[in-house]
């Protein structure tokens, strides 16, 4: 069993890679989910939302985040039970700022491009602290200094790619992102213990 396995997260609309690390720095899962039932729209803030009146591109925005809390619920139980580990916590990349209403992330053209994204993490948080998992947020720009520093390397490179050579494909940027999020969530945790 894992020391402290943490769940590193790369999302993207309507679909995440999930990566499970302990503190060793051992990867233990990697998966790729969907957040949203299917037959809605994955990114309905930016893109169908944009084309509709406002009070139903509103309406919509509601029925996908319901179904991206529900999603996060049962891909989160899939994985605990799957993985039959103790799962501490996930780590999800830092969210931007957004205004208010969804209203104004629709209208707006620059948070429109966000919305979703922090949708998503923000269903995902909300289904992790359910578990009483804890929450992580990570810089995806520092992620792979972070993960070098808590593996004790200067490559990340040459650990990557010998990762890659273990486990097989696919073995991408989502999968980097995800396991280095995840690592440096599991370090700061040893560190406050």
């Amino acid at each position: 069993m894992a020391s402290r396995a943490i769940v590193g997260v790369s999302d993207h609309g309507g679909w995440a890679v999930f990566v499970t690390v302990d503190s060793k720095g051992t990867l233990i899962d990697r998966r790729k989910v969907e957040l949203v039932e299917p037959g809605l729209p994955r990114i309905p803030h930016h893109s169908e939302g944009r084309s509709l009146p406002l009070d139903e591109a509103v309406a919509l925005v509601l029925k996908v985040k319901a179904s991206a809390e529900s999603t996060s619920m049962q891909v989160l139980d899939e994985l605990s039970k799957d993985l039959q580990i103790a799962i501490e916590g996930i780590a999800l990349r830092i969210c931007p700022e957004l205004p208010q209403t969804i209203a104004e992330c629709i209208t707006d053209y620059q948070a429109s491009n966000n919305a979703d994204w922090v949708m998503y993490r923000k269903a995902l948080a909300k289904a992790a602290e359910a578990r009483k998992w804890s929450v992580h947020w990570f810089d995806s720009r520092k992620a792979f200094t972070s993960a070098a520093a808590a593996l004790n390397t200067s490559d990340m490179d040459t650990h990557f790619a010998e990762l890659r050579k273990k486990l097989g494909p696919p073995w991408n940027q989502d999968h980097k992102i995800a396991f280095a999020g995840a690592l440096t969530a599991c370090s700061l945790a040893v560190k406050r213990s």
